[in-house]
């Protein structure tokens, strides 16, 4: 028997391919199904079950169109309501692969009807338990995604459904669970690349305190979560639509103009150093990396038409597959190559990036305004004295706090603050990227 895990590395997620004497199941897959179908040919594999463990928040599931497209069976709670046929199941229901069962567990929690599926032999010995969002690697699933009147009583749910995972599987099972993996459906940043039952009876906080800990702690702990997250629950309870990876048409620079000055959504795919150095002013700075997706999504107008560009066609298509996870779809051109051809003689702007020590040696000598878009509880913990805050997610609504002058922009890394810096650039100031590690910020500037 073969797990194959299918990194979404930009979600922070996992899907998984189960295999065995060439059948084979998948349990929470992406949209972008193409890459599960390639992980099954590669293993000689048909898939015949798809399982859901619940209704995605931060993802648009491809388990419709995957169970679709190759004839299997579509397995989705029974207490789910949703708008497609589908094989549905309760706590302790059986789906037969052949060579493994998978046993459904119902673990409430991350959502209400949420479930674990138990890997099993023919035998009956469990080897592994798929937990979706409830028990993670160290952590556990957030417990706020269906509003705040709802989060106590999941968080409670959560804490005994670890429980009853950890009660009913023998330390040696393999624990596999969706999120944790940089999610924002994770409570707490999770541990490890792989855990077993019992790892966790040692590390996860539903295992090592009592509950009431447990719960205010976890509470406590619950940050921001990207606000397309609103969108994604509807959408799988619905029925996704199927993907579309294909290459937008092509805009030309007249047309690129016309969609940047009507204030249309316009992203620069490329490093956030070249970035700087040049692009078409009006443009948003979106470097296409491990974050893209979901600082991309959090400040996306929901629906809003969508210009990509980027140095090359794989680069959009990258992009693309990165948004169509999302269910942003309404893509609706492309340019690429030249950033000077494309700009059709017009100028391109540009602006300084400097590090935390250029700031040391310049924050007593000019006049300037430190803008820090990390979010409140990160500035809470430390910030650059005399920083104005305003969260990222925040600032397409707030851009015009900021003052005229001369204006340095940092984040944790330097990301969050690219992005920043392209939605604040106008002709009354003057933009300073700090790309660099809020760390190695020199002690002198940071108070708190």
């Amino acid at each position: 028997m073969d797990v194959t895990v299918i990194e979404t590395s930009g979600l922070g997620d996992r899907s998984y391919l189960v295999s065995d004497a060439g059948l084979a199941a998948v349990i929470d897959p992406q949209r972008d199904i193409d890459r599960v179908l390639d992980a099954a040919a590669a293993r000689d594999a048909s898939i015949t079950h798809v399982l859901e463990t619940h209704i995605h928040n931060d993802y648009v599931t491809g388990g419709l169109e995957l169970a679709r497209t190759v004839g299997a069976e579509y397995i989705v709670a029974a207490a789910d309501d949703v708008g497609f046929a589908r094989r549905a199941v309760s706590d302790g229901d059986v789906v037969d692969v052949g060579p493994f069962r998978l046993q459904a567990m119902h673990t409430p929690g991350h959502t209400h009807t949420h479930l674990s599926y138990v890997l099993r032999t023919v035998e009956g010995a469990a080897v592994g338990v798929f937990t979706g969002g409830s028990m993670l690697h160290g952590t556990t699933g957030r417990t706020d995604l269906l509003g705040d009147e709802h989060t106590r009583e999941l968080s409670h749910a959560q804490f005994h459904s670890v429980r009853r995972l950890a009660a009913e599987l023998p330390d040696g099972v393999e624990v596999y669970p969706t999120h944790g993996f940089g999610s924002f459906c994770s409570a707490s940043p999770a541990s490890g690349d792989s855990s077993t039952i019992g790892e966790q009876r040692h590390t996860n906080p539903a295992l090592t305190g009592d509950e009431a800990t447990y719960v205010d702690e976890l509470i406590a702990g619950l940050g921001a979560y990207p606000a397309y997250y609103a969108h994604m629950g509807v959408i799988n309870a619905a029925g996704p639509a199927p993907v579309d990876l294909s290459m937008p048409e092509p805009v030309d620079p007249v047309e690129l103009r016309r969609r940047i000055d009507a204030g249309e959504w316009v992203v620069d795919l490329r490093d956030r150093k070249a970035f700087a150095a040049g692009h078409l002013c009006g443009a948003l700075g979106f470097e296409l990396s491990t974050q893209f997706v979901t600082y991309l999504g959090w400040l996306y107008t929901w629906g809003a038409p969508m210009t990509l560009i980027g140095e090359d066609s794989g680069q959009v298509l990258e992009a693309r597959r990165e948004l169509a996870r999302i269910g942003v779809d309404d893509l609706t051109g492309s340019a690429t190559g030249d950033l000077a051809a494309l700009a059709g003689g017009t100028p391109l702007n540009s602006y300084r990036v400097a590090s935390f020590t250029d700031l040391a040696n310049e924050i007593d000598h000019a006049q300037l305004t430190v803008l820090d878009v990390r979010q409140r509880e990160e500035y809470a913990s430390g910030h650059i004295r005399g920083a104005m805050n305003i969260a990222l997610p925040e600032l397409l609504a707030r851009r015009d706090e900021v003052p005229a002058g001369e204006v340095w922009v940092h984040c944790g890394t330097g990301y969050r603050a690219s992005i920043a810096a392209s939605i604040i650039e106008r002709d009354d100031l003057t933009v300073v990227l700090i790309d660099d590690e809020f760390d190695s910020a020199a002690q002198k500037l940071i108070v708190g």
